[in-house]
């Protein structure tokens, strides 16, 4: 049960980063988004949001893909009887969910080192 779980729980965090958080929002679709309307960091689409509809899109389908592969692995794992094939299929779904993990900690600190670089300011000169 407890695959299950974890499988639904990495689905439901999926969506949540994939679906837009500007609902309600009067903006039109062709309007590019700024942080304050809720396309920051928390897209994973770094400071400003997406450039794009086309990057948008591929990220969306990244994430697409991404769960499909999830729920695929999870169907065949609960339909597999042969306990060896079943422990492959959850190693590879683990090595999936490794991979994905390693890709959004990286993306996390770019974004991260990419903030702290704008927010440096050069020390005032002395005029002494």
């Amino acid at each position: 049960m407890k695959p299950i779980k974890i499988t639904a729980a990495t689905f439901f965090l999926s969506l949540a980063f994939s679906l837009p958080s500007h609902a309600g929002s009067t903006d039109t679709p062709d309007e590019p988004m700024n942080m304050q309307q809720g396309m920051g960091m928390r897209h994973g689409m770094g400071m400003k949001g997406p450039k794009s509809k086309e990057e948008l899109e591929q990220h969306m389908r990244m994430n697409q893909e991404h769960m499909l592969k999830m729920h695929d692995l999870s169907n065949r794992i609960l339909s597999e009887t042969d306990p060896k094939k079943k422990e492959q299929l959850k190693n590879e779904q683990l090595e999936l969910m490794k991979a994905h993990h390693e890709q959004m900690m990286t993306k996390r600190m770019e974004r991260k080192q990419h903030h702290q670089k704008t927010m440096e300011k050069p020390a005032p000169k002395s005029t002494q």
